[in-house]
């Protein structure tokens, strides 16, 4: 695989000769290779997690399970991870760790390092720093834990000591479902009540954490609305990781913007992760949508806008802004406004960038609307350091000749073969 860090900046995207008709193959999810690893880590025994994601963020939570004493062994070329789980009681080491870039990693090591007694410095890249940490915070403080900022209030770089010392908390879910998985995946190793006093945002990723748990072992009860009971501890699991459905929304996408045919096996209704559903919106856009309980097809131009809620499935924003680009009638996105404090702000920078290419775009408080007049003009689009820009404003280059992506390395965060695997639409 190349690094796409070596690429040429900006790297120039080459527009197919003919609509892709192709079966796309994909790599592991992110979000269920960290949920997955977090389990195996707490597991009492051995694990193995077979069709791992090897990317940035995934490879920052193999260095934060290392630094807390965890053994793990980890096998590129064949896409295993072996796992040596510590029985839900961390080796009592002083440690130092770092999520780097990862939001997954960062959200999911701190309630991790709460369950040991020793304290447990969590940092991170200056990105992820200026992100948002304190609904989490005050969730483990209230059960107990000592949290001490080394840096900004509510941010990382934080000194985080348990042991946790209770087992009810709250916090608010309209804020980030990371915050909330981090701490069932904890709660996980013994016994845990989760309460959130406002609606979760980004529900099927909670419910993408809670399949997880169960495959390792762990008792979930969720009642459906905004409480979850977890508990009961981990055991060691030969676990298989579906592809990503996140990285799939591009592939779907590529297929609606040119009229041709993608499909990808093992993802479809009955994956753990709720971005497949992009697909659907993509169905409404006017594509032919095949999606069978393992594989997902879409074909036909996404011809028409929509008014859409993509609150459940935020990761596809800017891949649907794009799309909407190429459509005949505008598109309304809402229900997006908690994205802008991702990577960078995925409501305004999707905007900015389709503005440079010559589309009327605007943003609102709580997303964006589109309204597409011919095809997008020829442009080197900004990434903001976000890998999700750059897939999603790569797919302009598929049409229309003359693009280039800048900081085209940004992928590798969670996608490092995106460009070779764009490839495999020609």
């Amino acid at each position: 695989m190349i690094d796409p860090r070596t690429l040429p900046d900006p790297f120039p995207i080459e527009p197919l000769v003919s609509p892709p008709d192709v079966d796309v193959v994909l790599p592991g999810s992110k979000s269920i290779t960290n949920r997955a690893l977090v389990c195996a880590a707490l597991a009492e025994g051995h694990s193995v997690l077979r069709g791992a994601l090897f990317a940035d963020d995934t490879r920052a939570m193999l260095g934060v399970l290392d630094g807390l004493g965890i053994s793990t062994r980890a096998d590129e070329v064949t896409a295993t991870i072996e796992v040596d789980g510590c029985g839900g009681h961390l080796p009592g080491t002083e440690a130092h760790v770092d999520a780097n870039q990862s939001g997954t990693t960062a959200r999911f090591a701190v309630p991790l390092a709460a369950l040991g007694e020793v304290p447990v410095v969590v940092d991170a890249h200056p990105q992820m720093r200026g992100r948002p940490m304190g609904d989490q915070f005050a969730a483990l403080r209230s059960m107990g834990v000592t949290i001490t900022e080394l840096g900004e209030p509510d941010r990382l770089p934080a000194r985080i000591t348990g042991p946790i010392d209770g087992a009810e908390t709250s916090l608010p879910g309209d804020t980030s479902s990371q915050f909330i998985t981090g701490l069932l995946l904890a709660g996980g190793a013994s016994s845990m009540q989760v309460a959130l006093t406002t609606e979760p945002i980004s529900r099927p990723y909670i419910e993408m954490t809670g399949a997880v748990m169960r495959s390792f072992g762990a008792e979930v009860d969720d009642d459906g609305d905004r409480r979850w009971r977890v508990g009961g501890g981990y055991v060691g699991t030969d676990y298989r990781v579906e592809p990503d459905a996140s990285a799939a929304s591009y592939f779907l996408a590529a297929a609606a913007i040119t009229g041709g045919r993608v499909r990808i096996d093992g993802l479809g209704r009955n994956a753990l992760q709720g971005d497949v559903a992009f697909a659907e919106v993509l169905g409404e856009m006017g594509c032919r949508v095949d999606l069978g309980p393992d594989h997902v097809e879409v074909s036909g131009r996404a011809s028409r806008g929509v008014e859409v809620d993509l609150s459940d499935i935020s990761d596809t924003a800017p891949t649907l802004a794009v799309v909407a680009a190429f459509a005949e009638s505008p598109t309304r996105v809402d229900g997006i406004g908690f994205i802008r404090d991702k990577e960078s702000d995925r409501v305004a920078g999707p905007v900015t960038e389709l503005r440079r290419a010559g589309v009327d775009a605007e943003e609102h408080d709580d997303g964006f609307v589109i309204r597409p007049a011919g095809l997008p003009n020829p442009a080197t689009f900004a990434t903001y350091d976000d890998h999700r820009m750059a897939m999603a404003f790569s797919l302009v280059g598929l049409v229309v000749a003359g693009v280039e992506i800048s900081d085209p390395g940004c992928v590798a965060k969670t996608f490092p073969g995106f460009f070779q695997a764009l490839d495999q639409l020609r």
